[in-house]
């Protein structure tokens, strides 16, 4: 027979251990319950201010907000030796930067899937898209064009080889005449009414959309190419280290600039003599850092700035021959008339017949004379922009010196 004293006190240490471990076992089944469901954000409470006076939920959740649904998740996964591998939930209106250096608008992309250039590569609609292009031409070449030319530019055409993407815009709207030559089913046509090669490359010759292409030959569509031949112009560009570039012309033809003139027995040349007053600076056109808009070449770095220095409603481009020095350093080495490589400007007035006359003048003299304003605006423009940033700059130098 045991003490009745002695068995009271077992059974009341039993009950307090039946107690410990019940508790125990409640807060363990608790905190797993509890991490087991999403993280609730106080801030999304809809609480009566009344029941919580003191308490900045915000402050709150800041605070713990290390503290994550996804972070318990994986401190719960690897307590059951399992890995995590699933990513985080995010809800259809949340925001997520995540590379705020992402080209503007694109910030909500990763940065893995943005593709910040295109190109006029042709695609099939069928097949494994990787297999698409067996060859992927280097250059660019554009003409603006009138079905009128179309003999004259077929033969353009077949001095640039196959690593030459054609382009043609037409400022008549005629297109489908250009079917009888096999290579314009391979060219990219973009037909807009009375429009220049400068509104077009504006608006189509996007820096990011040509950046495949080295090289971007934007010409005119009455250049006689019997002694040219693309690829050879090409080697001395690179050669002679051009950025911007013409070939040279026929000096037996009428002629504005004697720096685009044809020379005998010489590659390229980067500058010449003009008449008496004409340059200021042996350096500065139309001596030197100097070709004339009708044929010109540009590579993709030159072809850049200069893009962004056409002005949206000055479509003729006159001005803009002497301000493309500004886009390559140093000009008077960089750009240059390729000697070897010429053509003939035959004068061909197409564009100046789709003008109106207006006050009894013919269409050309309206084209003639809007090419004249649009000069004298572009120079207006270009001098009043330059003078605006010097005069912010010595202000801003001026302000930190008294700063300072």
């Amino acid at each position: 027979m045991g003490s009745p004293l002695r068995c009271g006190n077992v059974r009341k240490t039993n009950e307090a251990m039946r107690l410990i471990v019940t508790a125990f076992v409640g807060v363990v089944f608790g905190f797993f319950l509890g991490i087991s469901f999403p993280t609730l954000a106080l801030t999304r409470v809809n609480l009566p201010s009344s029941l919580l006076p003191s308490i900045d939920l915000t402050y709150l959740e800041d605070k713990y907000s290390s503290l994550s649904t996804q972070a318990l998740l994986n401190a719960w996964s690897s307590f059951k030796g399992v890995k995590g591998n699933s990513t985080p939930a995010t809800k259809s209106n949340d925001t997520k930067i995540w590379v705020p250096t992402n080209p503007h608008g694109a910030e909500r992309l990763p940065p893995g899937i943005v593709e910040a250039q295109s190109d006029y590569y042709l695609r099939r609609l069928w097949g494994n898209p990787n297999e698409d292009l067996t060859v992927k031409p280097k250059y660019l070449v554009t003409f603006t064009v009138g079905v009128e030319q179309k003999k004259n530019i077929d033969a353009a055409v077949k001095k640039f080889s196959g690593n030459f993407t054609i382009m043609l815009f037409h400022y008549d709207g005629r297109t489908t005449e250009w079917d009888e030559f096999e290579w314009s089913k391979r060219a990219i046509h973009v037909s807009v009414h009375k429009q220049t090669k400068w509104w077009y490359a504006k608006r189509f010759l996007h820096p990011d959309i040509v950046a495949a292409y080295d090289y971007i030959f934007i010409w005119d569509e009455d250049l006689g190419v019997e002694h040219f031949d693309a690829e050879e112009y090409l080697k001395l560009v690179r050669k002679h280290g051009l950025e911007i570039s013409q070939p040279g012309l026929d000096p037996s033809r009428g002629f504005t600039w004697q720096m685009t003139k044809k020379r005998d027995n010489s590659e390229v040349h980067k500058d010449t003599e003009e008449r008496p007053g004409w340059c200021t600076d042996p350096h500065l056109p139309p001596c030197a850092s100097f070709v004339e808009i009708m044929a010109t070449v540009f590579s993709r770095d030159a072809w850049r700035c200069v893009w962004y220095m056409i002005q949206n409603d000055l479509v003729h481009g006159w001005g803009l021959d002497f301000a493309l020095q500004k886009c390559v350093e140093p000009a008077h080495e960089k750009i240059g008339v390729v000697d070897a490589q010429w053509i003939v400007h035959q004068g061909v007035p197409s564009l100046g017949n789709q003008g109106k006359a207006v006050d009894g003048k013919a269409p050309w003299e309206g084209v003639r004379e809007r090419c004249r304003k649009e000069w004298t605006i572009f120079q207006d423009r270009l001098a009043a922009a330059e003078k605006a940033y010097f005069v912010a700059t010595q202000h801003s130098n001026s302000t930190d010196s008294i700063t300072n």
